[in-house]
């Protein structure tokens, strides 16, 4: 492919390319780039803020790279800083190999499993010892590490820094020199880390790397990055139904980021969408519905993305209830002896809301139903020895109730 065509296709989406020069540079050597990309399994599920990344990548093997897909299992034990305000806690060996026992499998839905090398960091990193720590740390001074925004906001707040956060970029970096990557892609939130990168493979005699960086994906809010530590994501292994409905949930003016950095929607179509939609053309809610149906046919292919619009439509739209409604026992154990309990406890004793103030919140928005009819009352009691009874929840969780007293 004609080196330019390939250059505005990789730029595609990016929010910064470090250097551009340098990357027309290796592109022009016409042999394959090693492009890496690390991912820490903190969790067990990747989400589609992670496709974003993915995706890229897949334009880079489509492209005739190969992509090392580098699963941070010694990195996740120390915790990435990058946008913390407070340190991250620690996970143990075994929640890390537990959570990454599927992430090449989800990684796969996107990827070319040919032309993916799959490392964990482990394999080089546990070899450092403590003599290769100590001139690790040698080559990166505290000054530099404090320039970093969350590093320095923190140190002006009087907001502990501990020594193993500053290693954190160092062994991302060392990653780097480890494969000896020509580019390393990564979230603004990562830039940082990736021109860490840049600096160790210099100090190693190595040609620096090109850093890409993508925009971060907002969850469900529509604010903060899509997280599952912050409960606003979508996962790529969540059921049809699921993904579909958490989609149509997201702000309308959210949907255009999330065709161009989570879809291959070609950018001339999003763009008639967008003029569609802007003139009265196309209406918000069926735009989405071919944003939901796109996403969910990657992931579990098309019939089934017309099966969860069918269900969406008929929950959702229709306010039908759905077929199959979950059901929940609730005894006098769980109540402490009990019969008569808030409403509000009660979501939380269920697992509806995460704590009794927030379905507090829930209730008095308007979102919970008892048998189809909305409570507003934050304080309504529910008298247990009446009998079942169908609790609503929001738009998504249906729950049969059944009071064993």
């Amino acid at each position: 492919m004609d080196i330019q065509k390939a250059f505005e296709i990789i730029k595609r989406g990016t929010s910064e390319v470090i250097e551009e020069n340098e990357l027309l540079e290796k592109l022009k050597k016409k042999k394959p780039l090693i492009v890496k990309a690390g991912f820490d399994p903190t969790a067990p599920d990747l989400h589609l803020g992670h496709t974003v990344l993915l995706w890229k990548l897949r334009d880079f093997q489509d492209l005739g790279h190969t992509v090392y897909f580098i699963v941070g299992d010694f990195t996740a034990r120390i915790g990435d800083p990058s946008g913390r305000n407070k340190v991250r806690p620690p996970l143990s060996e075994e929640e890390v190999k537990e959570n990454a026992k599927t992430y090449t499998q989800q990684a796969f839905k996107i990827l070319d499993p040919n032309k993916t090398k799959v490392l964990f960091n482990s394999t080089w990193l546990s070899k450092l010892g403590s003599e290769g720590l100590i001139k690790l740390c040698g080559k990166y001074t505290v000054a530099r590490m404090l320039e970093r925004d969350d590093f320095k906001k923190r140190f002006e707040a009087g907001i502990p820094i501990y020594i193993h956060e500053f290693i954190y970029p160092l062994l991302q970096g060392y990653d780097s020199v480890a494969i000896n990557a020509d580019v390393e892609l990564g979230g603004t939130d990562q830039k940082f880390n990736l021109l860490v990168g840049r600096h160790l493979q210099r100090e190693f005699g190595q040609e620096p790397q090109v850093c890409i960086t993508m925009p971060i994906l907002e969850g469900l809010d529509g604010v903060k990055k899509m997280s599952k530590s912050y409960k606003n994501y979508i996962g790529i292994l969540e059921p049809p139904e699921i993904q579909f409905g958490k989609v149509m949930s997201i702000p309308d003016e959210l949907m255009w980021k999330y065709f161009e950095l989570v879809t291959r929607i070609p950018e001339e179509k999003i763009k008639e969408l967008k003029e569609g939609v802007e003139s009265g053309k196309y209406h918000p809610m069926e735009v989405k519905k071919f944003l939901a149906r796109t996403i969910v046919s990657l992931f579990h292919g098309e019939d089934a993305a017309k099966e969860a619009q069918k269900y969406f439509e008929k929950v959702f739209s229709k306010k039908e209830l759905p077929e199959n409604i979950p059901e929940i026992s609730v005894d006098l154990n769980m109540t402490g002896g009990r019969k008569e309990v808030s409403l509000a406890y009660l979501i939380k004793l269920i697992g509806f809301a995460p704590s009794t103030s927030e379905a507090k919140r829930i209730i008095k928005g308007g979102g919970v139903k008892i048998n189809g009819e909305k409570i507003l009352d934050d304080k309504y009691i529910v008298d247990l020895s009446k009998g079942e009874f169908i609790l609503q929840v929001g738009k998504k969780k249906f729950g049969k109730i059944i009071p064993k007293i």
